[in-house]
């Protein structure tokens, strides 16, 4: 009872500065960065579909400002934008109002029923296969949405540094998800300390690459969208590519956290005789299992994520001396071994704190029968 009660008690505290830190960035003044001004985004159904070498379509208005109307609109099926109508199909308009005049083109498909019914189905199957847990997985990934979304973006866009907003970020999520997990109890810290300690490692070896190689910030793809924004907004740019590596890098050091804390707390429940020695030598063991596979488990993840480039680099066979110097590749390198090698520095920080707190822990107990 006293667990549950401890475990409400510091769930009740994280809500609170949660609702604190949101409502004290909720006031947040966007800059307008573009002429909006009299366009909207409408849903419509199709109901008409003109000679395609004409590409216009007739559309009535369904949900929006301009409920009700049927428009006339332009419908270019390209990769990106439009898309290829038929009657009865939804669609996404972007209406233009002028004083004198309409105007309207088909942006896209109308894809949230879809994108809603795929989120459901993915709950559904992590609450099916996971049952509690699954749920309490649902609800922690649900509050680390909200805080990157109500915290972490407003911080950086009145100017708060982007490297120690997503450091708080990683200490908030952790805190909640370890303690929704398993309560407040020596896994649960050992897991959280574990897990911090690994991220902010990593953003350190990140910035050690960026000193040593001379690969910033300004160095991505995007950077002159980006510069524009910072020009226009607070946001420090420089750090968002440093912010990124700590946050991509959380969900893999949470599991190896996780996964040695729980494995030295019941080892140690079963073998009371233990060693903090031996526990911290258990933990190692387990966790340099664990480094091949959540290692290659991060690298792969960002392949995946620049398998555009490099499937570029192969096609126009670059030379090695372009390759081995392109921003690109150097980017996604330090991204990689950054949060691998916090994975890796994960291992001995959580078997360190866990091995501890687990020892002492029961020598308290042991010391606290014996007076009784």
């Amino acid at each position: 009872m006293k667990a549950r009660v401890l475990k409400i008690g510091c769930l009740a505290i994280a809500s609170i500065l949660f609702i604190i830190l949101a409502f004290s960035f909720s006031h947040v003044s966007i800059t307008p960065l573009m002429n909006n001004r009299g366009r909207t985004y409408e849903k419509a159904e199709v109901v008409k579909v003109n000679a395609p070498t004409r590409g216009y379509i007739r559309a009535r208005v369904i949900a929006g400002k301009h409920l009700g109307q049927t428009l006339t609109a332009r419908s270019v099926d390209s990769y990106l934008y439009g898309a290829k109508c038929q009657v009865g199909m939804k669609v996404i308009l972007i209406v233009t109002a002028s004083s004198t005049n309409i105007e309207a083109s088909v942006y896209s498909e109308n894809r949230a029923p879809a994108l809603y019914g795929m989120i459901a189905l993915f709950i559904g199957i992590v609450i099916l296969i996971g049952g509690k847990k699954g749920f309490i997985s649902i609800v922690a990934l649900v509050y680390t949405l909200l805080c990157i979304i109500f915290i972490f973006l407003p911080m950086i866009y009145v100017g708060v540094s982007p490297i120690l907003a997503s450091i708080l970020i990683v200490a908030m999520t952790t805190f909640v998800t370890m303690i929704l997990i398993d309560g407040v109890s020596a896994k649960s810290l050992s897991a959280i300390v574990g897990t911090i300690l690994g991220v902010i490692m990593a953003a350190l070896y990140a910035l050690l690459f960026s000193l040593v190689t001379h690969i910033s910030g300004y160095n991505v793809s995007d950077i002159e969208n980006l510069i524009y924004v910072g020009e226009m907004t607070h946001i420090q740019i420089g750090q968002l590519l440093f912010a990124g590596i700590l946050i991509a890098a959380l969900g893999a050091v949470m599991d190896v956290g996780m996964s040695i804390a729980s494995f030295l707390d019941e080892l140690k429940h079963k073998s009371p005789e233990i060693t903090q020695k031996e526990l911290f030598k258990s933990g190692m063991h387990v966790g340099k299992d664990m480094m091949g596979t959540m290692t290659n488990t991060l690298i792969l993840a960002f392949v995946g994520g620049s398998i555009n480039t490099l499937v570029f680099m192969y096609a126009y066979h670059y030379p090695y001396l372009q390759l081995i110097n392109m921003y690109s590749l150097g980017i996604e390198i330090m991204q990689g071994l950054s949060s691998s090698l916090g994975v890796i520095l994960a291992v001995p920080a959580t078997s360190l704190v866990a091995s501890f707190l687990l020892t002492h822990k029961y020598q308290l107990s042991i010391s606290c029968n014996r007076k009784r």
